[in-house]
Formats: C-alpha cells, structure tokens, sequence
C-alpha cells in the first residue's frame, strides 16, 4: 500500500533548488544521450522539455498549488524520476516519463514543498490534517502511550528540521517526499524508520553477548496492539508501514465484526468457516435460502462500510488507502475471525 522509501540517500533534492537537474541526472541524461548517439544538449533539453511541461501539468491539476512555481517543482520531479525510472531503466521513453509525473500526488507535494519554504499555514495544516495518522501509527510502534508520544513529537521534530546541515539547512526530512505514493502512507512510514532507528540505537546499550538474541527478537516481533513494532527487515520503513497498515485493519476488523449482531456472526460462521450452503445455513437459521443470502450480502457491505469508517475517522487513513487495504492487506491478517463470531 505504500510505496515510498524515507531514507536520506544522495538522490534527495531540496525545492526551489536553482540548477534544473541534480548530477545524478544529468549523468543519465548524458549516458541516454550516448546509447541513442544523440547531442548531449539535444537530449538535456527534450528531458527539461518534459519535466517542466509535466510540472505546469501538476500545478494546474492541484486543488491548492500553493502559488508555487514550476521551477520549484522541476528539480523535486527530476530527482524522482531519476530515482524510480532513470536509474533503472536510461532509456525510459518518455511516454513513460510523462506518465510518472502525472501520478505523482499534486497537493500533498505541494504542501510539502511549501512547509520547506517555510509558509506558517502550510505547517499548520500538514500537523493539523495528519495528526491523527501519525499518533496512530506511533501508538501500534510502541507498547505504551508515553513511547508512543515521544515517539510521534520526534517525527514532528524531524519533519520540522530542528537540526541544521553543514549548509545551514534545516535537516529535514520533508525533502525526501518525492510525491510518488500518499502523504499519509508517507508519514507512516517515517515513523517506522525512527521506530527501528530509536531501537537500533537503544540496542547498542547491551552487552555484546545479546546481540544475536535481540537480532532474532527482531525478526519475531509482530506488531498488534500494545506491541513494539521493531523488526529486522531488508527495508524497515515500507514493510513497518505494511506492518502498521495490518495492525489497524486488524483491530478495525475486530471492532466491526463484534458490533454485528449474534445472528449476523452466526451466519458469516455458518457459511465461511463451517462451509455449510446458504440454503443449509438459511435451515439454521429458519429463512429462506435467497433471505440468507441477501443478509450475507449485506453483513459484507456493513463490514466494509463500518473498518473504512474506523480507518479514515480514527486512524487517519485517506479513503483510497482503505480501499486498497482490503485487497494489499486483508488476506495476511492475523485476526482469528471465527473465535470472534462465536461470541454472544
């Protein structure tokens, strides 16, 4: 469901940076331009072409572009498709370009290169709109409410970029949002990384001797409610994020399956866990074998309705996340459906 990777690598560009491309694109641009044995300049330029056109593309689609100009959007996009296309593949062509700054979420860039500008009202709104997915996602990270408050000031902390850069810069971690998946998603990702990153500090308090324990702790730790979640991982901040994303579908799952009534659960029983036909589960129940399945039909429509509200109203997820969540996310749950059916 999330997609981006919050770490600080070279490929990062600041907004509003002057230059319109960083190096690393600029030695693509040049490489491309080898492999087709086309000018150099003649290919920087159809490359500039594109990201400029693609800029003026986003700032027209988003809702509130900030009074942003293009070129403090070129390099941000430049060094996205640097990272995601370029690097991988020096001859993308350009349908391909086109189409990657197309997808990219116009207003939350937006946002966020305005709150590196500095805009008050953009910082006000990014805290006050993302709040509670942060708070949420820092709560399933730590196995108390304390951890997971200092835990979710560090992430403002770091967003905000209390430290400085050799520069003077403000290091924050804002400039490595390259627009390609949610904000939300985003967030919850940073606060993954810091979770493993507090923990990876931590464990340099231990004697040596543990180590290799608290390595295969890591990679056993699950994350549910009132659990740390710090487990090793090739790339800690998007398979914590799934982890996160698992963790509250899970409880919203819980909270709705146990409001249904005990009629309602016992037919979901009947049907999913004890393989029973709806017209033998309609004999069950005393009702016609086409009631049972118009009341199947709409205990699923219930149940969807009722974790998308809990995920979007308290958890801070967007609508498209939880959508997407129950066919990325739904089928690895943990949550032991049928026990929770059986309750009365």
């Amino acid at each position: 469901m999330i997609d981006e990777r919050v770490s600080e690598s070279s490929s990062a560009i600041p907004a509003c940076q002057k230059t319109s491309f960083c190096i690393k694109l600029w030695l693509r641009v040049i490489g491309l331009a080898r492999n087709l044995r086309l000018p150099v300049e003649s290919k920087r330029r159809e490359i500039e072409t594109l990201l400029n056109e693609g800029a003026e593309r986003l700032l027209a689609r988003a809702e509130n572009n900030r009074s942003l100009s293009r070129e403090c959007l070129v390099a941000r996009i430049g060094g996205g498709v640097e990272k995601y296309l370029l690097r991988d593949d020096p001859n993308a062509p350009e349908t391909e370009i086109a189409k990657f700054v197309d997808e990219l979420q116009a207003d939350d860039l937006c946002l966020i290169i305005a709150c590196e500008r500095g805009e008050e009202k953009a910082w006000t709104e990014l805290v006050e709109r993302f709040k509670p997915a942060v708070r949420s996602a820092a709560r399933s990270a730590s196995s108390n409410e304390d951890a997971a408050e200092e835990l979710a000031q560090s992430i403002w902390a770091e967003l905000y970029g209390l430290r400085t850069r050799s520069d003077g810069r403000p290091a924050s971690k804002l400039a490595y949002y390259s627009g390609r998946g949610s904000l939300a998603g985003w967030l919850r990702a940073v606060v993954a990384q810091l979770a493993v990153d507090t923990f990876r500090k931590q464990s340099k308090l231990v004697q040596a001797e543990e180590d290799a324990d608290l390595d295969r702790l890591a990679q056993e730790v699950h994350v549910a409610a009132g659990q740390p979640a710090l487990a090793g991982m090739q790339n800690p901040e998007e398979s914590m994020s799934n982890r996160f994303a698992r963790s509250e579908l899970q409880q919203a799952l819980n909270t709705s399956v146990q409001e249904l009534s005990a009629e309602d659960r016992l037919l979901v029983k009947l049907y999913y866990f004890d393989n029973l036909r709806l017209r033998e589960a309609g004999v069950v129940l005393g009702v016609h074998e086409a009631t049972a399945s118009r009341r199947l039909t709409r205990i699923q429509t219930d149940l969807r309705k009722r974790v998308s509200e809990i995920l979007v109203g308290e958890r801070g997820w967007t609508k498209a996340e939880a959508e997407a969540s129950f066919s990325e996310v739904g089928q690895q749950l943990d949550t032991d459906v049928e026990a929770l059916l059986n309750q009365r």
